[in-house]
């Protein structure tokens, strides 16, 4: 299987329609994509990659490899623990940046001041098309998100070091998401990252290119009375070499109020008799306009 992919230059040309197509159909049942040519600059994306290298290597390294996971790998059996080396950075409503331990001044401004703002408007502009791809206004996400003081942006920034005994431990259980958009800037060399469809794990090859990755949380799929699929997903931890991942979740804020668009809700509370007059006036129509006229002539 492929994995579908969305080129954002082909938007502004002909191909708009199929490119929303290919979202709508990967929102539905895949549960995540690639975004192309999305309009960061590969000098952003390489720079950020190589100082979150250095940071690891100079700071994180050690340390996990002297930390009680590590030691007891193989020694006894590890439970409820991940192979990971990880820092949570949050962005808005405000930023904790200065006070994440250790961290450069260089990774500070190149997340802050270059990565962010454009990975951003990348989060925006796909929730945008979503909306479109519903039948929603299309701000109806952002302002759904934005509770009080905009919405929670944050970015978990995770090595998934070397492991010799890869059979052993998990680089990251199953979960879903708990937020919104997640969009990931990945390694381009080490693979591990597999995603459930039907049943069966599904591998996330490196990313080429610096496309990014992206996958729908929890409340995407609330919003969008489950149209929207959040999907179960794992990492696998890597015998040979340490996996990059810059995950950046773009979240509802914290006091936000979630539930689904009330265009998509099925209507409800009436009487067969009323839905069966509509019916037969509408019989050879479409289904879903349908049940939408009839949920609104239901509220009057």
């Amino acid at each position: 299987m492929k994995i579908p992919t969305i080129d954002f230059k082909q938007l502004n040309e002909d191909n708009r329609g199929n490119t929303l197509s290919i979202l709508h159909e990967a929102c539905q049942n895949w549960g995540f994509f690639v975004v192309e040519n999305h309009g960061i600059e590969e000098r952003v994306l390489e720079k950020v990659k190589l100082l979150v290298n250095k940071h690891y290597d100079e700071k994180m390294k050690e340390e996990f490899y002297n930390s009680d996971v590590a030691k007891n790998l193989g020694k006894i059996t590890l439970s409820n623990v991940d192979w990971e080396s990880a820092f949570f950075i949050s962005h808005k409503p405000t930023s904790n940046i200065s006070q994440v331990s250790n961290t450069s001044q260089p990774l500070c401004k190149a997340m802050e001041e270059e990565y962010i703002p454009e990975i951003i408007k990348i989060a925006e502009k796909l929730s945008e098309l979503m909306c479109e791809n519903l039948g929603l206004q299309k701000s109806h996400i952002k302002q759904l998100f934005n509770g009080t003081n905009g919405p929670s942006v944050g970015t978990k920034v995770a090595k998934y070091p070397e492991c010799p005994q890869p059979d052993l431990v998990r680089g990251l259980r199953e979960h879903t998401d708990a937020g919104g958009i997640i969009l990931l800037l990945q390694d381009d060399q080490v693979p591990g990252l597999e995603f459930q469809i039907d049943g069966r794990w599904f591998k996330i090859p490196p990313s080429k290119n610096n496309a990014i990755f992206v996958n729908i949380g929890d409340q995407i799929e609330v919003l969008s009375n489950g149209k929207y699929k959040s999907i179960l997903h794992r990492v696998l931890a890597e015998k040979h070499g340490s996996r990059l991942s810059i995950a950046t979740f773009y979240n509802p804020a914290t006091d936000a109020l979630i539930s689904p668009a009330p265009e998509l809700l099925y209507p409800g509370g009436y009487r067969f008799g009323d839905y069966l007059k509509f019916y037969n006036t509408t019989k050879f129509g479409d289904k879903e306009k349908r049940f939408l006229d009839f949920q609104s002539i239901n509220k009057m």
